[in-house]
């Protein structure tokens, strides 16, 4: 055996998929257990070798349940919806947690996440609003927004105007008018990834509240070159800044909402997320987004 293949370690990981839809499509995650042990040079490595928008890392915490460490190819990220419920979903599964209320530890703070028969929901904060007004003095205006997707504002939903909403990151929040313009969305990746620069964006996320499946209160896409991301199939980070614009902007007053992502990619995903608001005299004070997991593959990466 030579120097090389002794030095060799394998990484398990386990390929989790994040809000399934009745047990199918969904956001797949990398999930590394006991990661304890990696740097942060390898876990972009094996982040890179994953090859998923995103890979979490699970280490022990002393002051919360876990600590989680996210990993897209290109750089560590605070947040990551999908791969938090990928991950509580796949240690519920394995009887590390049981129902009811954990946390996870990460490098922007904790977060509560609570666990109930099969589905994970974590916690974000508070939405707080920046209209495209205030975009100008970061050298972004509406028109540059609404060239990245090959839109105009007649394409918009009239009820909300597309704004900045951070419940712990940075989103553009952008309605359009119905299902057909969503779908025929054209992205200019290099425009979108040089606003999410400008802006310290995760990305865009689009959405119509036109749908055709009971329940859903709206169904969209996300674009997030700045992170490697092209288009993903479900995003729990910007699904909870969708429901406080549904809520706070297009005044849909109600404490729960189901979205739906993914079906609009070119391989589609359908994925289904949902979001609790926690509302004090009908301002909202934070809140959970959540929804299933379920495991696809493992694999064994050399490091």
């Amino acid at each position: 055996m030579s120097t090389s293949q002794q030095n060799t370690q394998i990484v398990p990981v386990q390929i989790v998929n994040a809000f399934v839809k009745n047990g199918q499509g969904g956001n797949p995650a990398g999930v590394v257990l006991d990661a304890d042990q990696y740097s942060d040079a390898q876990k972009l490595l094996i982040a890179q070798k994953v090859g998923l928008s995103e890979t979490a890392f699970v280490s022990k915490s002393e002051t919360c349940g876990i600590k989680l460490d996210f990993f897209t190819p290109t750089k560590r990220i605070a947040h990551c919806g999908h791969a938090t419920i990928a991950t509580f979903s796949y240690l519920a599964e394995l009887e590390r947690f049981g129902d009811g209320e954990t946390s996870k530890e990460t490098v922007d703070g904790p977060r509560k996440i609570i666990l109930d028969h099969g589905m994970a929901y974590m916690e974000q904060l508070a939405p707080t609003y920046t209209p495209a007004t205030r975009w100008i003095d970061q050298g972004v205006t509406l028109d540059n927004v609404l060239k990245s997707l090959a839109i105009t504002t007649d394409d918009l939903d009239d009820r909300a105007r597309p704004v900045r909403v951070n419940t712990g990151n940075n989103f553009i929040v952008i309605a359009v008018k119905n299902a057909d313009i969503l779908a025929n969305i054209t992205p200019d990746q290099d425009a979108i990834n040089a606003i999410s620069e400008k802006l310290d964006l995760i990305g865009y996320y689009i959405f119509t509240t036109e749908t055709e499946e009971t329940g859903i209160d709206a169904t969209t896409r996300m674009f997030a070159p700045r992170y490697g991301i092209t288009e993903e199939a479900a995003t729990g980070m910007a699904a909870g800044p969708l429901a406080c614009v549904l809520h706070d902007l297009l005044d849909i007053k109600k404490d729960t909402f189901l979205i739906a992502q993914g079906e609009f990619m070119t391989e589609p995903s359908p994925s289904e997320i949902k979001v609790t608001l926690d509302l004090k005299d009908g301002r909202i004070t934070g809140l959970l987004a959540g929804g299933q997991g379920k495991v696809m593959k493992n694999l064994e990466i050399s490091l």
